[in-house]
Formats: structure tokens, C-alpha cells, sequence
């Protein structure tokens, strides 16, 4: 392939992944009350302010992105910090078959959530976690372990094990050892996994509508979802309105955090 034909599909690929987003652009801009039911190509007016405010206050999607701001901190770090005593746990202490309980742990990846869906729904509403905010949270954070445990033991297990022997031998616990030596060096991919179980957390949808129906307890997917129903009042405008909104905080934690987020997935594939 010569480097023509390599810059044209590049190019290419980079005009479908923009068109939907200078669609949204144009689109956001439009007055609710005037838009014409087909998407426009330039714009028809200026209602952004109007349309975010909308979707934010009449829409409630305010408070899904309250509700999903705290699952997704809350979770997210719950998740990894449970996912680093795991990994410490498999690769440092000496416990009997490490690799089964490998292969335990990260077997939570490979099964499609569907499946537990029914026995969740059933469970919940035998517990009373049904449409509570401790129901969601507990089933994000054990939907989150496997991959962050993933990632961080796989960074585990390029640490010389001379680091552990020599702190031993001057009479640390493993405790100790976990707080004060391995979890500063395993920074890179704690951050790494947090952002990924962070994303995870704030674009699920599937848990949030079968698990919850109240305004106040649905993450922020949930009520988007619930914005874009054939029953909702409001325009095509507020809804891409209420995207915009709910696609902001994973760009910006990404932009910010990239770098930790780079050396975090560079130093779990060694």
C-alpha cells in the first residue's frame, strides 16, 4: 500500500468519525421550535444556551450526571483499589495456584453481563436493592474489578521480586510492603484502570435501566435514553443537547489525565 492510498484512508476514516460530530455541532445550535425533522447542514439559528438549559433542568439530565458522577468516582477508584489488593495478592503473596485464582478473577471479563441480568434483577428485588443507589454501586464496582485486576497485575508482574525479598528481609510486613513499596510504584497503572472503569461507569446503560427507574437514582445513560423515548416532549435539539453534555466529562478527564493514562496501559503490555 503506497502512501497515497494510505493518506487517503486515513482520511477518510477521519471525515466519518467527524461528520457525526459536525453533525451534533450544527445540530445543538438549532431552535427546538425550528427544527425541520431531518438533520441540517449549517445552521439554522443559535439556541445552544436554550437547549443546554433544557436538557439539563426540564430533562433531568442534571441529575443523571450527579447520580453518575458518583458512581463513577466512587466505583471507579473502589474498583481498582480492590483490583490492586487482588493483584498484589496473586503475584506477591504466597498463596497456593496463583494462576487459578488468575483466571478466576479475569474470567469476570469474558462473560457477556446479559447473562446475570435475570438472577441480578431477582436478587435485587429479594434484597430490596432495586432502584437504590447502594444496588448500583455494588454491581459496578464487581463489574469493574476484573479488567482493572487485568491491567495492574500485569504491571505487577514486571517488578523484580528482589524488591520484595530485600524489604522483607528488613522486617516489613506484607501489609506494609503493599502500602509503602508497591502500590506508589503501580501509580502509572492505577490511573490507567481508573480511567477506564471511570468511562465504563459513566457510559453504562444497561445496568442503569434495569437495576433503577427513579430520576434520582438512574445514571446519567438511563436518563439520556429516557430524553430520546417516543414519549419524551422534547425536540431532536435538546436531545443532542443533553449528549453534548453527557459526553463532556470522559473527553475531559481523558485530555487531562492522558499521559497517566499512556504510561498506565504502556507499562501493563510489557
Amino acid at each position: 500500500m503506497g502512501r497515497a492510498t494510505r493518506n487517503l484512508f486515513v482520511g477518510v476514516c477521519v471525515v466519518l468519525w467527524l461528520a457525526p460530530l459536525y453533525l451534533l455541532a450544527v445540530n445543538v445550535l438549532t431552535p427546538a421550535g425550528a427544527y425541520s425533522g431531518s438533520p441540517d447542514w449549517s445552521p439554522q439559528g443559535f439556541a445552544l444556551w436554550e437547549n443546554l438549559s433544557t436538557a439539563w433542568n426540564e430533562a433531568k439530565i442534571g441529575s443523571g450526571v450527579g447520580s453518575s458522577m458518583t458512581y463513577a468516582l466512587v466505583c471507579g477508584a473502589v474498583a481498582v483499589f480492590v483490583a490492586a489488593m487482588a493483584s498484589f495478592a496473586v503475584v506477591v503473596l504466597p498463596i497456593p495456584k496463583p494462576a487459578f485464582w488468575f483466571w478466576l478473577i479475569y474470567s469476570g471479563t469474558l462473560f457477556p453481563v446479559q447473562m446475570f441480568l435475570g438472577p441480578l434483577f431477582g436478587m435485587y428485588a429479594d434484597f430490596n436493592l432495586y432502584d437504590t443507589r447502594l444496588g448500583l454501586m455494588l454491581v459496578y464496582v464487581a463489574w469493574n474489578i476484573p479488567f482493572a485486576f487485568f491491567l495492574i497485575r500485569n504491571q505487577l508482574t514486571t517488578m523484580p521480586p528482589e524488591v520484595t525479598e530485600a524489604a522483607m528481609l528488613d522486617g516489613a510486613s506484607f501489609r506494609r510492603i503493599f502500602w509503602r513499596i508497591h502500590l506508589p510504584l503501580l501509580a502509572p497503572s492505577l490511573g490507567a484502570a481508573f480511567i477506564f472503569q471511570f468511562s465504563a461507569v459513566w457510559n453504562d446503560l444497561l445496568f442503569g435501566i434495569t437495576l433503577s427507574r427513579s430520576s434520582d437514582v438512574q445514571p446519567v445513560m438511563a436518563t439520556l435514553a429516557a430524553l430520546d423515548s417516543a414519549y419524551a416532549a422534547t425536540g431532536p435539539p435538546v436531545i443532542l443537547a443533553g449528549a453534548l453534555i453527557v459526553s463532556l466529562p470522559t473527553l475531559l478527564l481523558f485530555l487531562m489525565f492522558r499521559g497517566v493514562f499512556l504510561r498506565g496501559v504502556a507499562s501493563s503490555v510489557r
